[in-house]
């Protein structure tokens, strides 16, 4: 019998050595690894939940009109972008949405089998290319971590179902030319796929979104998992092209994708608190700056990103790369206290760095200043 799909290691699964190690120290371990956020929601969001009174009937899959209301006010004081109530639909975090695009967009168009996504990058892009049996097929970044499209092969092209950007990127911070990235998919009839979580955390000029280009052949992703944290009510939404929109609300209306009723009215409520996000970023910004004065210290260099809460650090040392970013990554572990995430994780171009995602609180990053020894 011939074997199946055997799904690889989860990448952080792969932590488990250096997590004992910074487990052991007294106070526990300040995991830094994931970016999953620890700060509180709006109270009002979360008042939200019991009020709703949605949780009796079927939400619909596209999203509430008060959901989707909320997410085109958002986008319009965001970014100054008017999108029709038809071009907007919820999914249920993002994460799922970048894990099944591929298997709907190939039903679509079976003639293409290719996903790119940058090289360096969050590894969904990737996994959900795998788990639709459609190519992955990485775009190489430059020394910016830009993306560079003029490496994508006129081959890959002619087969592509999508092109993934991501911006502010994950891990590196980098702020990706979206017009560019739009022109290229225009030009190939290739949707562009701007996944824009981190947008409301944007250090260098304005927050961005793909969308102001016009919305044909893109489609803005958007979660409320980083700014507002609500990342355990798995909320999020997609806006853009009309045609890719309605197809993808459509299938996956089919396929019962739907974002829970008393989830829709907390997350609407979350996205007209302008005030809420303003603070979060202020944390995440300090944040950013307290670690980056504490590498500093033990003398290494890490540079602000462009946006996101992460750092996304040369690591030290004269070994091979990967072997560097995993030493430094055992380093930290021992000596901090801390679990940090080496840079292969997102692609073998990433070996050389570690992630560290700003992702506790205050004291939580002064205790391992404390191990560490630079107060």
């Amino acid at each position: 019998m011939t074997a199946g799909f055997q799904p690889p290691v989860y990448p952080y699964e792969r932590l488990a050595g250096a997590r004992a190690k910074a487990d052991a120290h007294e106070g526990g371990i300040v995991d830094l690894s994931v970016g999953t956020p620890c700060d509180p929601p709006p109270p009002s969001a979360v008042a939200a939940l019991s009020t709703s009174g949605a949780e009796r009937g079927y939400p619909m899959s596209v999203g509430s009109a008060r959901y989707r209301g909320a997410a085109r006010g958002w986008l319009a004081r965001r970014f100054g972008v008017e999108v029709a109530a038809d071009n907007v639909a919820a999914c249920i975090g993002t994460k799922e949405l970048v894990a099944t695009l591929p298997q709907w967009l190939r039903l679509r168009s079976p003639d293409r089998d290719t996903v790119l996504h940058p090289a360096v990058a969050y590894p969904t892009y990737e996994m959900g290319a795998i788990l639709a049996g459609c190519r992955s097929v990485a775009v190489p970044v430059d020394d910016h971590w830009q993306l560079d499209l003029s490496a994508v092969a006129e081959a890959d092209a002619d087969r592509a179902l999508a092109l993934w950007v991501n911006s502010p990127a994950n891990p590196t911070g980098a702020l990706q030319d979206l017009s560019a990235a739009t022109a290229w998919g225009r030009a190939r009839g290739v949707p562009v796929l701007s996944d824009e979580c981190y947008a409301e955390l944007t250090w260098e000029g304005r927050p961005r979104t793909i969308l102001e280009g016009g919305l044909e052949g893109v489609v803005a992703v958007h979660s409320l998992s980083k700014g507002f944290n609500l990342a355990g009510l798995r909320a999020g939404f997609y806006a853009g092209d009309p045609d890719l929109v309605r197809y993808l609300s459509e299938v996956r209306k089919h396929a019962g994708m739907l974002v829970a009723g008393p989830v829709q009215a907390a997350a609407a409520v979350a996205l007209d608190d302008d005030g809420h996000a303003s603070a979060q970023r202020e944390r995440y910004r300090q944040r950013l700056e307290r670690f980056r004065s504490i590498l500093a210290a033990v003398r290494v260099r890490a540079s602000m990103p462009a946006g996101g809460l992460y750092l996304w650090v040369p690591a030290p040392g004269d070994e091979e790369p990967a072997t560097r970013s995993w030493a430094f990554t055992e380093r930290l572990a021992a000596d901090g206290g801390v679990l940090v995430s080496p840079g292969d994780l997102y692609g073998s171009q990433g070996a050389g760095y570690v992630r560290i995602a700003l992702v506790q609180p205050m004291e939580r990053l002064d205790l391992v200043a404390r191990r560490l020894g630079v107060g």
